[in-house]
């Protein structure tokens, strides 16, 4: 009995251990996790190419690739061009902003009686040392950010690098996938591969789906963020950074339980407090066609739930904070849904139950 309690928790150890190593890796390949990413995208186009004209594979796979990168390439030029101006000039006006912040946090809390809930000078200066402190630690970690950002951006050779390698590797994987998967079976063994492909297909069916939904409703938020900001900058309103801003939208959509309302919501009320009510209401009406589209689509492409309670999701975003830093906030979750699938059976029955008995 102990034995086998001690084999299914070393299992569920090394279960885990593997998983961070594996998504640790992951992000050491990226060129080729994009590019597979890529593929995943164009191999229907390509079957429909191969199966419509009667092309071969090789042939198909190259069409669509033409197709595919020149329209890639143009949206990264675009997209990396536009992102160092906005960063740029966010960087240079960067402390205005954070002056501007600090006034309006001044002149709320002047507005406040503190005689009437009893708070000491000392009190108060502590409260506006403190703020000021926390600004300029926010205003450092910006310009720190986006430094770094533009630093990689700006970088040309190692940009094209990786642009190379992951056009390689995405045109290897579209032409020869066949190969591929006989190389795959002639060196391992034949309960490996089985295994293998059981436990990818498992996790495929649930996480991959479940990644790939929310990555649509994702860019469907940052496009009409995207497109909405463009409009409300090109009608007069002070929107400097549609792109950033949009991106940061995204960027908050995608982690979980977090929506775009936790950026646009304060983001309204902070505008209306100073004075601008019709960019505060525009930006409050941007994000209620958002989430409207949102709710909509979101039935259709998330076909179904992963059977994970949010408060769990919740814990899994803190370790993976805990133990990886800010990139925690989605490897936790993406952790937790593979462990979920992993050990399907053993969580149904009940896990330490299971173990125990």
């Amino acid at each position: 009995m102990n034995k086998k309690i001690i084999k299914k928790i070393l299992i569920l150890i090394a279960s885990v251990i593997s998983t961070i190593i594996a998504l640790k890796l992951a992000v050491f390949y990226m060129p080729f996790l994009i590019a597979f990413a890529l593929y995943l995208l164009i191999e229907p186009a390509i079957k429909f190419f191969m199966k419509k004209f009667k092309l071969k594979r090789k042939t198909s796979s190259i069409l669509i690739l033409i197709v595919a990168i020149s329209g890639l390439v143009g949206l990264i030029v675009w997209g990396v061009a536009t992102i160092v101006s906005e960063a740029s000039n966010l960087l240079k006006n960067l402390n205005e902003y954070i002056n501007i912040v600090y006034e309006f946090i001044q002149a709320q809390s002047a507005k406040v009686d503190f005689t009437r809930i009893q708070v000491s000078e000392e009190l108060k200066t502590i409260f506006d040392n403190s703020t000021q402190d926390i600004l300029v630690k926010i205003s450092n970690a910006i310009k720190e950010f986006f430094s770094g950002v533009l630093t990689k951006l700006t970088s040309i050779p190692t940009m094209a690098f990786y642009t190379v390698i992951t056009i390689m590797a995405l045109y290897f994987i579209s032409t020869d996938k066949i190969y591929m998967i006989d190389q795959l079976e002639h060196h391992l063994p034949q309960n490996w591969v089985k295994n293998i492909y059981k436990h990818v297909k498992g996790i495929a069916s649930s996480l991959g789906a479940y990644l790939k939904a929310e990555a649509i409703l994702v860019a469907i938020s940052f496009i009409i963020s995207l497109v909405g900001l463009i409009l409300y900058s090109l009608i007069g309103f002070n929107i400097k950074y549609p792109l950033l801003v949009a991106i940061c939208i995204g960027f908050v959509d995608a982690l979980p339980i977090l929506g775009s309302g936790t950026v646009m919501v304060p983001w309204s009320i902070i505008e209306a407090c100073k004075g601008d009510i019709h960019l505060g209401v525009a930006i409050l009406v941007l994000w209620l066609i958002m989430t409207i589209v949102r709710q909509i689509i979101e039935p259709r492409i998330v076909g179904g739930q992963i059977g994970i309670h949010p408060i769990f999701t919740i814990i899994a975003m803190y370790t993976g904070v805990k133990f990886c830093g800010l990139g925690g906030l989605f490897v936790g979750p993406i952790v937790l849904i593979i462990l979920r699938n992993v050990f399907e059976n053993t969580i149904d029955k009940g896990f330490v139950k299971s173990i125990v008995e």
